[in-house]
C-alpha cells in the first residue's frame, strides 16, 4: 500500500502525526508542491518564500536521514497529484489540517474533489488547538488545552526509500529586500526556543512592548510556528517544563514572563480558530454591519505614505520602515500601525492588511486577518483602541533610539521634539525637505474616527453582535485561562488591558 504524505505548513518530522500515520504503510512518498499561483497572491511575498526555501532544505535533510527524500514538484496541486497518480497508483493521501487563506481553502476543496474522484482516501489530522467544524466556543478552551497537553509524536526511526524524481525548488524573482529577515529551518526554531526559555525570555513580560527590547525579549518563534518547523505543542510543553523549574520565582522575572508567554500561545490558537470557523472574515467584516464604514477604495496618497513610512509621524514611520527591513514587529507596534491606518487615516483594513501580510515573514492568516479586524474596530465585540502614535513613541521609545535608527533624517531633532518635530524651532530645516510634514493632525483625526465608530456601534443590529459572540468570543474555562473578548457593558480599565494585544511569539 502506498501513501503520499503532503507537506504544507508542517515542515518538520518531529511531533508530526500525519507522518506517523503515513509511516505505517509499506511505501511512503513525502511530497511538497510549490504553487506559483499562491506566490503571486497579494498577501504573499519574497521574504516568506525565502524562509520557506530554507525550511524545505532542512526538512529534506531530515527525511534523507530517515532513508527517504522529499519529492518537490512545481505547479497546480490537482495537476501535480494527477501526474503522480498516473506514475504511482497511491491509495492514501495524508496531510495536516491547514487554516490558511481563502486561496488555500479553495485549493484544498479542489484536491478533495479530485481524491474522491480517483478513489484516494485523504486524511487530514490536526496539528494545533484549532478545531474543525466547531459549532460554538463553549468548552473550546478545555479542548485546546487537552490537545497541547498530549504526548508529542516521535519521528519514525526510518522510512522506505523514495525514488521518484524531484523538481528543483524554483527561485521566484520577486524584488523583496529584507536584509534582517529571520532564517528558516527547524534547527533555528529549536535554537530560538532554547535561548528564549533559558536567557532572553526572563524580561519578556516587561520588555515585549518595546520595539527595541522586544526584538530580543520575545521568542521570535512566530515564523517557525507559521510554517510548522516547530509545533505549538512542543513550545507549550517546553515552556511548562521551564515554569516548573522556576516555580515560586519573582512575578517580574521568569514566573510572570512564562505565564504571559503561555497566554499568548493560547491566544494564538484562539485567533486562528476564528478564521477556521468563518473563512469569509479574510474578505468581509466579522460584524456585517460594519461593511461600508470606511471606503473600500483607499486614499492612495495616504496608503502609500503609511506603507513607506512617510506620514510625518516619526514613531509610526520608524515602525513601518523597520518592518520593511526586518519582516517583524512586536505585537504592540503591530496593533499601533493598524490602529493609525484604520482610525487616523481612515483606511479600510483589507487594503492595509494585504501590505502588512506581505511584510510579515511570520504571516499567519488566522491571526493576521482576525487581528486586522479587531484593531480596526469591525468585530463589533471589542472595545475600539485608538492608539496615539505620538504617545506611543514617547512611552515605548523614550530615548529615541528606535526612531532615530530608522529615521536618520531626524538626527538633529532634540529628544523633546523627536515625536513632534513640527514643534521644534529648527523644523524648517527638515520638514518638507528631508522628512515630510505630517499628513494628518493626530488629535483631530482621532476625534473624528471615534465619533464615527461609536455612532456605528450605537446603531448596529444586536442580534448580529450576539451571533459574533456565540461563534467567536472566548470563554473562561474551569481553570480561568481565557477571558471573554467581548467589550464589557460598562468599560473599565483593567490592571492589564493588553491581554489580546501582545501576541509577541
Amino acid at each position: 500500500m502506498t501513501t503520499f504524505l503532503w507537506f504544507k505548513r508542517d515542515l518538520r518530522i518531529h511531533d508530526h502525526p500525519a507522518l506517523a500515520l503515513a509511516a505505517r504503510d509499506e511505501q511512503v512518498v513525502p511530497v511538497y508542491i510549490v504553487e506559483p499561483e499562491y506566490w503571486a497572491l497579494p498577501d504573499t511575498s519574497g521574504r516568506q518564500y525565502a524562509f520557506l526555501q530554507e525550511s524545505l532544505a532542512d526538512l529534506q535533510s531530515a527525511l534523507r536521514g530517515l532513508g527517504s527524500d522529499l519529492v518537490v514538484r512545481t505547479g497546480d496541486a490537482v495537476e501535480v497529484f494527477q501526474e503522480l497518480y498516473q506514475t504511482v497508483k497511491f491509495d492514501h493521501l495524508v496531510s495536516h489540517e491547514e487554516t490558511g487563506n481563502a486561496w488555500t481553502f479553495a485549493r484544498d476543496k479542489r484536491v478533495g474533489a479530485w481524491a474522491r474522484g480517483q478513489g484516494v482516501r485523504w486524511r487530514e489530522l490536526p496539528q494545533s488547538g484549532v478545531i474543525r467544524r466547531l459549532h460554538g466556543r463553549d468548552g473550546w478552551g478545555g479542548q485546546r488545552n487537552a490537545f497541547v497537553a498530549r504526548g508529542q509524536v516521535e519521528a519514525p526511526k526510518a522510512l522506505p526509500p523514495c525514488n521518484l524524481p524531484s523538481d528543483p525548488v524554483p527561485t521566484f524573482c520577486v524584488p523583496d529586500p529584507c536584509l534582517d529577515r529571520q532564517t528558516g529551518g527547524r534547527d533555528h526554531a529549536l535554537s530560538l526556543l532554547g535561548g528564549f526559555l533559558t536567557d532572553r525570555g526572563q524580561s519578556y513580560r516587561k520588555a515585549m512592548s518595546s520595539p527595541l527590547e522586544g526584538a530580543t525579549a520575545c521568542s521570535r518563534l512566530s515564523p517557525h510556528l507559521a510554517l510548522g518547523t516547530i509545533t505549538i505543542r512542543e513550545v507549550v510543553q517546553a515552556a511548562a517544563a521551564r515554569q516548573r523549574e522556576v516555580n515560586g520565582g519573582a512575578w517580574d522575572g521568569w514566573a510572570g514572563s512564562l505565564k504571559s508567554f503561555q497566554s499568548r500561545l493560547a491566544w494564538r490558537d484562539h485567533f486562528m480558530q476564528k478564521l477556521e470557523d468563518e473563512p469569509a472574515l479574510e474578505h468581509r467584516c466579522l460584524h456585517r454591519a460594519y461593511e461600508g464604514m470606511r471606503p473600500l477604495e483607499p486614499d492612495h496618497s495616504r496608503l502609500t505614505a503609511w506603507e513607506t513610512g512617510e506620514t510625518g509621524l516619526p514613531f509610526l514611520d520608524a515602525c513601518m520602515r523597520s518592518l520593511r527591513a526586518t519582516g517583524w514587529l512586536n505585537f504592540r507596534m503591530r496593533a499601533m500601525v493598524v490602529s493609525v491606518a484604520s482610525y487616523h487615516l481612515w483606511l479600510d483594513w483589507r487594503s492595509t492588511g494585504q501590505h502588512l501580510a506581505r511584510m510579515f515573514t511570520d504571516y499567519e492568516p488566522g491571526i493576521h486577518w482576525s487581528q486586522m479586524q479587531m484593531q480596526s474596530g469591525t468585530t463589533g465585540i471589542n472595545t475600539p483602541r485608538i492608539y496615539n502614535p505620538i504617545k506611543q513613541g514617547t512611552d515605548q521609545d523614550p530615548t529615541g533610539a528606535f526612531t532615530r535608527r530608522w529615521l536618520p533624517e531626524l538626527a538633529d531633532v532634540p529628544n523633546q521634539h523627536l515625536q513632534m518635530p513640527w514643534k521644534w524651532d529648527g523644523a524648517r530645516q527638515v520638514l518638507g525637505k528631508t522628512y515630510p510634514e505630517p499628513i494628518i493632525e493626530v488629535a483631530e483625526a482621532a476625534r473624528s474616527a471615534r465619533d464615527r465608530v461609536f455612532a456605528m456601534r450605537r446603531s448596529v443590529d444586536r442580534s448580529e453582535t450576539q451571533r459574533v459572540i456565540h461563534k467567536h468570543a472566548s470563554r473562561k474555562d474551569s481553570a480561568g485561562h481565557f477571558v471573554n473578548d467581548r467589550a464589557p457593558r460598562r468599560p473599565r480599565r483593567a490592571k492589564d488591558d493588553s491581554a489580546q494585544l501582545k501576541l509577541d511569539l
